[in-house]
């Protein structure tokens, strides 16, 4: 039975900041990020399953992807631990969803970081393929397995 692969597609709204930046990106700007997410794996052969013929159901993978990323990022601020604003932990006190991470909260290193979170709450013989993460209507970042 040949691999197939699915892909399902999200939208967040986010802010972010990128420390030490030499262009406008330094500054807290926000994005309507477009997310589009493949996995693969083989189709279900039982012939008494309701899901035979499929990997998973979309469904599902749309939970995970609730639960993992968009719940966590949707119209959140994220800006990274090493910036150097004062005490970040205030800022949760002004803003009700701040995020801060250990890494600079490029696209490249939110897929990197989605990845992550969504490789474990995958059912067992469904892997992750690839993402992309769209920041605006010109521009992306993609993430691919190796």
């Amino acid at each position: 039975m040949p691999s197939i692969r699915i892909t399902k597609e999200f939208s967040f709204e986010a802010a972010h900041a990128l420390n030490g930046y030499d262009g406008p990106c330094r500054s807290i700007h926000g994005h309507s990020y477009q997310l589009s997410v493949t996995v693969t794996g083989i189709p279900d052969t039982d012939a008494r399953s309701p899901r035979r013929g499929m990997i998973m159901d979309f469904s599902e993978l749309k939970q995970i992807m609730k639960h993992e990323v968009i719940d966590r990022m949707d119209h959140a601020l994220i800006l990274p631990s090493d910036l150097d604003i004062g005490d970040l932990t205030r800022l949760g006190e002004t803003f009700s969803k701040v995020i801060v991470v250990d890494y600079q909260p490029t696209s490249e290193n939110l897929l990197i970081d989605f990845a992550d979170r969504i490789r474990h709450a995958l059912p067992e013989g469904v892997r992750l393929h690839s993402m992309k993460l769209r920041e605006t209507a010109t521009s992306y970042a993609e993430w691919i397995a190796e």
